[in-house]
């Protein structure tokens, strides 16, 4: 029998003690509004100058994750503009543990490929002749020409620079014209290999490591408790992959993430057409070891004459970094957000469809036209807000407790990483 799967707290007791930041033992939001430009000032004259990782750390302290979230303040501007706080969440929060990076229908078959970008980390992902799942940095050993690009199929992986040619195992099967190269073992230069694996319909790396036990337990490695909770919801493989959306947002990665994280706060205010449908009253969150899960209803059910994309319940799942997991009537959408730098992100969006609805056109197009209307209101607020981030204006927010339960939480998750 499975075990009952409880919520975690949100005191964060087992993260390392940190010194109170905040001086004076005032409460965080003393401070006054002239020593936050002061303060935003000498930041934004240390990132013209590319401060060091020293500095980064230094901003990791400015969020503290011991202060209750009834009186917390948000982590500072810098989190989200300075050049090397970006570099060091790269190292500390990308670069380890499991990250989604896209689904299964785009290696269904043996000899299919697909490439991808996390950081400076190139990475492609493939099934080999025998089906066999595997992953590689997408450099290839000779002069380090990116190897494949996009997706598609093939037999190997033909560099596009000098022709070494690599199979889909990894091994080096051709390095052309090395006629008088000396100590040279072939099998050495082998495409590097990355850890991959699949739960449920997606498709999961971890950069950290280049081993895969079978018996490793990905679904708790990557979900913890949530795994069942999950697939147990819906979230699974019997939907059908529909189609996929990419989004270029000139924000930083963080603030797509907080926007998602605000408990349905904005939606009365932004997503009006979207508000109509969701019984806003409604709206829980329940945060679990490195996931949270926001669930609504749905408004009153519409006759069958109705066009009804959302159902009577919806399920939103955050899983930590900087995946999420949307679950409404007969529709799945994921939202997979890479940051591009410290401004900048790319959001991409998977849709998958119940079966028995995928042949409606007319159904299909007006869900995605719904969706796409709420994807470019979110861009527009995300875009304001990092324009805010960036002024002298501002240093560090409130926390709305009744709401922003899993925006804290994602919060510290992210201190916790930053600090080990």
């Amino acid at each position: 029998m499975a075990m009952m799967m409880k919520p975690i707290n949100l005191h964060f007791s087992n993260l390392k003690k940190l010194r109170n930041p905040y001086p004076n033992s005032c409460p965080q939001h003393a401070r006054s509004p002239n020593s936050l430009l002061i303060r935003k000032s000498l930041e934004t004259n240390h990132s013209l100058l590319e401060p060091s990782q020293e500095f980064a750390r230094s901003l990791i302290h400015e969020f503290n994750p011991h202060i209750p979230i009834e009186e917390a303040l948000t982590p500072p501007s810098s989190w989200y503009t300075s050049p090397s706080f970006h570099s060091l969440e790269l190292n500390q929060v990308f670069f380890r543990g499991w990250q989604a990076v896209g689904c299964t229908e785009q290696i269904q078959e043996a000899n299919s490929f697909f490439t991808g970008r996390i950081g400076n980390i190139e990475y492609v992902v493939c099934r080999d002749e025998n089906g066999k799942l595997r992953a590689f940095h997408n450099v290839c050993r000779h002069h380090a020409s990116l190897l494949a690009s996009g997706s598609g199929k093939g037999s190997c992986f033909v560099c596009p620079y000098h022709g070494w040619t690599y199979g889909l195992n990894g091994a080096l099967l051709k390095a052309s014209r090395i006629t008088g190269i000396k100590n040279f073992n072939v099998k050495e230069f082998g495409l590097v290999p990355l850890r991959v694996a699949i739960w449920g319909p997606f498709i999961l790396l971890d950069l950290e490591k280049d081993k895969f036990d079978e018996h490793d337990d990905v679904g708790m490695e990557w979900l913890g408790s949530t795994s069942e909770i999950l697939s147990t919801n819906g979230v699974d493989t019997s939907l059908s992959y529909l189609c996929r959306r990419e989004y270029t947002i000139e924000c930083n990665w963080k603030v797509f993430c907080d926007n998602y994280l605000d408990g349905g706060y904005h939606v009365p205010f932004a997503h009006k057409d979207l508000a109509s449908g969701l019984k806003l009253d409604s709206y829980s969150t329940t945060v679990y070891e490195k996931v949270s899960i926001q669930r609504c209803d749905g408004d009153e059910v519409k006759g069958e004459e109705e066009f009804d994309r959302l159902g009577s319940k919806s399920l939103y799942a955050f899983i930590y970094p900087n995946f999420m997991v949307n679950r409404y009537g007969p529709w799945m959408d994921t939202n997979l957000v890479l940051p591009l730098g410290p401004t900048r992100c790319k959001v991409i969006f998977d849709y998958f469809l119940d079966a028995s609805l995928k042949d409606d056109e007319a159904f299909v197009t007006e869900s995605l036209k719904d969706s796409e209307q709420v994807q470019m209101e979110d861009v527009t607020l995300c875009e304001s807000v990092q324009r805010g981030l960036e002024s002298p204006a501002y240093g560090s927010g409130r926390y709305a407790p009744m709401v922003e339960k899993a925006m804290h939480h994602f919060h510290c998750l992210l201190h916790q990483d930053l600090i080990n």
